[in-house]
């Protein structure tokens, strides 16, 4: 796949409007293994922060890549365990501004998983 698919490139240069994107080239088998348990979403974030910070994307940038992923599965996911449920309720309930804290905790949350 080239690098003009990718949210982020090898310089670190993010391309958020490609989110979307590259979440529906996921497969539902991949998809299913990420969101079937909350420990495993969290681990997959925590892998996903984790390289990000190393290519050196701040907290913010990495707040609005959550956004933007919170978005999609609020619209296009069905949660598939009570946690997940009670993130899409405060996703939905929540304007712009709550939404963009909740992805900060959401990027803390994962710095924390080891």
């Amino acid at each position: 796949m080239s690098e003009h698919n990718h949210v982020v490139n090898k310089e670190g240069e993010t391309a958020l409007g490609r989110v979307d994107d590259a979440l529906n080239r996921m497969g539902d088998e991949r998809k299913d293994e990420i969101l079937g348990s909350f420990d495993t979403f969290k681990k997959y974030l925590s892998e996903r922060i984790e390289l990000a910070q190393k290519i050196g994307l701040s907290e913010e940038t990495m707040a609005q890549a959550a956004e933007k992923i919170g978005d999609y599965l609020t619209a296009k996911e069905e949660p598939r365990n009570r946690e997940e449920k009670l993130l899409q309720e405060l996703w939905r309930a929540g304007d712009q501004k709550h939404r963009h804290a909740l992805a900060h905790m959401l990027v803390r949350l994962a710095q924390d998983v080891h």
